[in-house]
């Protein structure tokens, strides 16, 4: 089996074209493993579509189906265009959260960035949960997947290991959830840590980055109509969320390296 190793800001799949075998859950298992396999935050496969452009499926470290991925999505672009599959600057990709809808970004002849139009981010009301005898508050917000938002004074000491697990598979949260840390720097500059369900701490979230903006204006710490930067452990990315509640995602999306193996 063939696969491109991908990254967008540091969130890493392997990538592969064709049909989901039955056994996906354990192959992304045993690839994504960082020392005995490939290394990576999961697969995503991209097929044909019969309602868009391309369909993908995205498949965490664990081995659990993921219904979107931000970071990911990007690469999907790059993927199909620059291995010719399309010749579109403009795509429709099918996911498990809806269709979404790409603009590729081109400079000599590859995609270099790619807008995303993730459909519209829905920020709750402030939830307190109750963990290990203490309350903690978050703001639930949905972009296709869940998350759980919580604003800290110094995202350098926030508990991103500890209490990341502990909100991800909380009973407030039956399917789990994503959980992201953020400081506000300014209202157009926030710095996020995340915890990605599924995966553990990883370098990006898209869809994360999408929902601590979403979060941040609800809490009047951002603005509707205004470009704000998500700074990542792997990058920025320029999230813009428009009155309606629609969010832009811009960001870069990068080859990594082609590999092939004989599990199968």
């Amino acid at each position: 089996m063939k696969f491109t190793k991908m990254h967008g800001i540091g969130n890493d799949y392997l990538y592969v074209y064709g049909e989901v075998p039955k056994n996906i859950a354990e192959l992304s298992q045993k690839l994504s493993e960082r020392h005995f396999g490939a290394g990576s935050d999961g697969m995503i496969y991209i097929s044909k579509s019969d309602v868009a452009d391309f369909k993908m499926r995205i498949f965490n470290a664990d081995g659990s189906e993921a219904k979107m991925c931000g970071n990911g999505i990007r690469c999907v672009g790059k993927y199909v265009y620059d291995k010719g599959y399309t010749d579109k600057k403009f795509l429709s990709i099918e996911t498990l959260s809806g269709i979404k809808y790409l603009k590729l970004q081109i400079v000599n002849g590859k995609v270099k960035t790619v807008t995303v139009n993730m459909g519209k981010a829905e920020a709750k009301e402030e939830k307190i949960l109750e963990i290990d005898g203490e309350n903690v508050s978050v703001i639930p917000v949905s972009v296709g997947n869940p998350h759980a938002v919580i604003f800290v004074e110094d995202i350098e000491k926030a508990p991103l290991y500890t209490l990341g697990p502990k909100i991800e598979h909380h009973k407030e949260f039956k399917d789990g959830v994503n959980v992201e840390f953020v400081e506000v720097i300014s209202p157009d500059r926030l710095r996020m840590r995340v915890w990605e369900r599924g995966s553990g701490v990883t370098l990006a979230c898209g869809t994360g980055a999408c929902a601590v903006v979403s979060a941040a204006i609800s809490a009047k710490k951002s603005n509707y109509g205004e470009t704000v930067s998500v700074l990542l452990d792997g990058g920025t990315l320029k999230i813009e969320i428009s009155p309606d509640n629609t969010v832009e995602m811009t960001g870069p999306a990068e080859f990594i390296y082609e590999g092939e193996t004989e599990i199968c």
